[in-house]
């Protein structure tokens, strides 16, 4: 689907782009098991973190327990999910959109906006930059993605929503009231059940409505706060930037061990997990960082934290393994004392450059970037990253991870909720 509110000819003055992953979860699950495609799916374990459209037209929804969506459909086929290729496949999208503009605010796993207007003399206008993003979004990973064109961006984000799904909108300079008029109120940020209720209530149905309620009755039915914020949406009177990211000053990852471990072995495949998912994450953005950091929670609350400062910046799963378990170890007191949650980071970060390679007189540690121990790990971890890029995550893993099943805490889910 492409829409476009207003004419095409000339210069449309619309260069915020929202970008958002329709059902994401699902899609991935779908693109990486074809028998769910074209079936009524989900994604979750006792709460419904994202369904597939065909699963939506049983009215399942993200949020909802998996029981009741299972009364509502029958045929339903719900799985586990895994937060970890939630991630990858959410980076290798975002550097499509980095190709167009640095000016990117991710708001989510699943979505972002995107100021082109300093790339249109590059690339054409923005509806064209809109349309190039999702050929190569669904050419190079296969994943449909809804955009919305406009002038702010609460208004390209009310347009990737009509755009739903796998489509594409545009809107106009000079068009937005035309474009909004029409659309129920729900569509403005802000309203929810009680606050739509009490505009329902009022006879107010649709943005156009609102738009033209006088003030004063807004304020006596909403107070001055959120009248006037949803007057001014109304109006597409919304002046807020798209904020550029800030580069990372670490990337870690944590793993929640439920009651917890006390048996060295499986704690050492938690750190060699998350060193895993640290390093390939630093890798795909060309980054490399010099101090690891260890975080071990133990019951009661008790935390404590050991890091270590290596001579040079490294990316590599091993050398980040290694240290990681040192630290871990020298954070244990009473080995009978379980741990119940794992994390690490890497810090100091720098861009993946040259280097400063050590004379082999010996292999060196694999620490020690530059020696030929952590050249010949950084050749493993290079062909890893592209089988696992070009095959899946699961088409490849060390040994002592094999059957070790991706155990993602659920607070990382949430913390990437999808937004449906």
């Amino acid at each position: 689907m492409s829409l476009t509110s207003g004419k095409m000819g000339g210069v449309s003055g619309a260069h915020i782009l929202h970008a958002d992953l329709d059902a994401f979860y699902a899609s991935v699950e779908q693109l990486l098991d074809p028998s769910l495609r074209g079936i009524p799916m989900a994604v979750g374990a006792g709460v419904i973190l994202a369904a597939s459209y065909e699963a939506r037209a049983f009215g399942v929804r993200s949020a909802m327990p998996t029981s009741q969506a299972r009364r509502l459909c029958p045929q339903l086929r719900i799985v586990p999910g895994s937060f970890e290729r939630y991630l990858d496949y959410s980076d290798r999208v975002m550097e499509i959109f980095e190709r167009f503009t640095p000016d990117i605010e991710q708001i989510s796993v699943d979505e972002a906006f995107l100021d082109v207007r300093g790339s249109e003399h590059l690339f054409g206008p923005a509806p064209e930059i809109a349309r190039e993003i999702r050929r190569l979004v669904r050419e190079e990973i296969g994943l449909p993605v809804s955009i919305g064109v406009a002038t702010t961006k609460h208004l390209a984000k009310v347009a990737s929503q009509v755009a739903k799904p796998d489509g594409l909108v545009h809107v106009e300079a000079g068009t937005e009231a035309e474009f909004l008029a029409p659309l129920p109120i729900e569509v403005l940020w802000g309203v929810g059940p009680k606050t739509a209720k009490k505009l329902h209530d009022a006879g107010v149905a649709t943005v156009g409505d609102l738009a033209s309620t006088p003030i004063e009755s807004l304020v006596a039915w909403l107070g001055q706060g959120q009248a006037h914020h949803l007057w001014a949406l109304s109006h597409n009177q919304d002046p807020r930037p798209v904020r550029r990211r800030a580069r990372a000053k670490s990337v870690g990852s944590q793993q929640a061990l439920g009651r917890g471990l006390t048996d060295l072995g499986e704690l050492d495949r938690v750190v060699l997990s998350l060193a895993e998912r640290i390093g390939r994450r630093l890798r795909a953005k060309n980054r490399k960082g010099r101090t690891i950091h260890v975080r071990v929670r133990f019951p009661g609350g008790r935390i404590v934290t050991r890091a270590h400062t290596l001579d040079t910046a490294t990316a590599a799963t091993d050398a980040i393994d290694r240290v990681a378990r040192r630290l871990l170890r020298q954070a244990i007191d009473d080995p009978a004392e379980p741990i119940t949650l794992v994390g690490i980071s890497v810090s100091q970060l720098t861009d993946d450059t040259a280097q400063q390679l050590e004379l082999w007189l010996d292999e060196g540690a694999v620490e020690r970037t530059g020696s030929a121990a952590a050249e010949a790990a950084a050749a493993v971890d290079r062909q890893v990253d592209e089988i696992r890029r070009r095959f899946g995550k699961g088409a490849v893993t060390r040994a002592a991870l094999l059957g070790r099943e991706d155990r993602d805490a659920p607070e990382e889910f949430r913390r990437l909720a999808e937004k449906d």
